[in-house]
């Protein structure tokens, strides 16, 4: 009897670790009071639990496994088609993942009203809830299967009666399984719940979404072994005090992770963003001193974002840097390359920065912008109008070449832009559409001479 005893273990709620007895802090990463007891199991059921069902597995050859590609479903939802790499592949596990109130049970709900076999599972909310969100979309999916309900084994069964092709579960923290002892959202239950949803999805070739909550620092909350065991991991982005959204693949097995989804928050819930460069650039009527538009790629995606840069003489002993949504460090080495290069005495001002529309900007290709943009405000003239800047700056104050010149400069076209100024070495190989000037540089003071014609401050 006691060879047959089930063992517990504790396991951080912090960082995953494992402890045979209870302690007050984590050995592993130090936290305190994180530990949490889990019922073992017996080797039996730890061998029956690991191996997937369908009897011992086989060893073959690569190249006699059969395979086909994957018959994708449309959810209806472009800009979630899109990140998900063109559908929703049967079998795929999905976790998607963002800030408290940013959108996500709202999107899931519109992707399940487009599809007839989904099945819409709330850990969070009642019925009544979901029908009172429900009701603020143009349409309301009357039709749309739900259920409230924490119980995994509750939930499979539900899906199987159903006959769901979809499942969204909203969200796995709060989830459990009956035969463990730790609460909904440790790690345990979380690991093991994911586990026991992973093997459904693939033994009944249903699609299951998982919406994750996210800790302060934006990570989401529990194992990290829950986004490893997933097929696709989708991060939610936004501002609360922005309208707009993007959701970007983090990974995925089934598609590229260079895309991106943008959508806008409105009243009717989410609506996609066909034209997302619009979105950013704002109202830009006329010139003004210290802004610039750039072409920046998000993805295989390419937006026309305006840069802002502000320099003013500075009230402390130690000038300020600030950015919003652009690295600090590249804008120091900006800063260096303007005094050293251009002779523009900045050691004495103040210099933000910030990206309009609240998005981040991780493209070198808008190196170029963001140094016109600050010597547009140092000089307090606005650059010429009509005009897009795309090229990375080197320490020696060379514009270096980028990719997917070619899609950036349509997408400027396309918006209307007279002028684009960009690398020489990659303008000549550049087939330029038509209504637009391309202006050939390799050095940051040719860029600006072609700007607003100017050498040294």
């Amino acid at each position: 009897m006691a060879a047959n005893k089930k063992r517990s273990v504790y396991v951080c709620n912090s960082c995953g670790a494992s402890s045979p007895r209870w302690a007050g802090q984590c050995s592993a990463c130090g936290a305190w009071n994180t530990l949490v007891e889990m019922r073992g199991l017996d080797s039996k059921e730890k061998r029956r639990a690991t191996l997937p069902s369908g009897g011992k597995p086989e060893v073959v050859r690569l190249g006699d496994v059969e395979w086909t590609d994957a018959d994708r479903r449309k959810t209806g939802i472009g800009e979630l088609d899109r990140v998900l790499g063109g559908g929703i592949v049967p079998g795929s596990l999905v976790l998607i993942g963002g800030d408290p109130g940013i959108g996500k049970s709202t999107l899931m709900l519109q992707m399940c009203a487009r599809l007839q076999d989904a099945l819409y599972v709330s850990g969070e909310e009642s019925l009544v809830q979901i029908r009172h969100r429900a009701a603020r979309l143009p349409k309301p999916p009357l039709d749309l299967k739900l259920l409230a309900a924490t119980n995994v084994e509750q939930i499979l069964d539900a899906a199987d009666q159903t006959g769901a092709g979809v499942l969204v579960i909203d969200s796995i923290q709060t989830m459990y399984r009956d035969d463990l002892d730790s609460a909904p959202g440790s790690v345990a239950q979380v690991r093991e719940c994911a586990a026991l949803l992973m093997r459904a999805a693939k033994d009944r070739g249903i699609s299951i979404f998982l919406v994750g909550h996210v800790t302060k620092d934006g990570m989401i909350a529990g194992p990290k072994v829950l986004e490893h065991m997933v097929d696709t991991v989708l991060q939610f982005e936004g501002e609360q005090v922005y309208a707009h959204r993007i959701v970007r693949a983090a990974k995925n097995r089934f598609g590229s992770t260079n895309e991106i989804g943008v959508f806008e928050m409105s009243s009717d819930g989410m609506t996609e963003v066909k034209n997302p460069s619009l979105l950013f650039l704002g109202d830009r009527d006329e010139p003004e001193s210290g802004t610039a538009v750039v072409a920046a790629m998000e993805g295989a995606r390419p937006l026309l974002i305006e840069v802002q840069a502000l320099v003013a003489r500075s009230g402390y002993g130690t000038p300020q840097r600030g950015t919003t949504g652009y690295d600090a460090k590249r804008l120091q080495m900006i800063l260096a390359v303007l005094e050293k290069r251009m002779g523009l005495n900045l050691a004495e001002r103040d210099v933000f920065v910030n990206v309009a529309g609240g998005l981040r900007l991780d493209d070198p290709a808008v190196d170029l912008g963001i140094a016109a943009a600050i010597v547009s405000s140092y000089r307090d003239v606005p650059l010429r109008a009509g005009s897009v800047l795309v090229g990375e700056l080197g320490l020696t104050g060379e514009v270096r070449t980028v990719t997917h010149l070619e899609t950036r400069i349509r997408e400027a076209a396309k918006l209307g832009f007279s002028q684009a100024v960009v690398p020489r070495s990659g303008a000549k190989r550049l087939q330029a559409p038509e209504g637009i000037q391309v202006r050939g540089i390799d050095r940051v003071v040719m860029a600006l001479t072609e700007l607003f014609g100017g050498g040294k401050a």
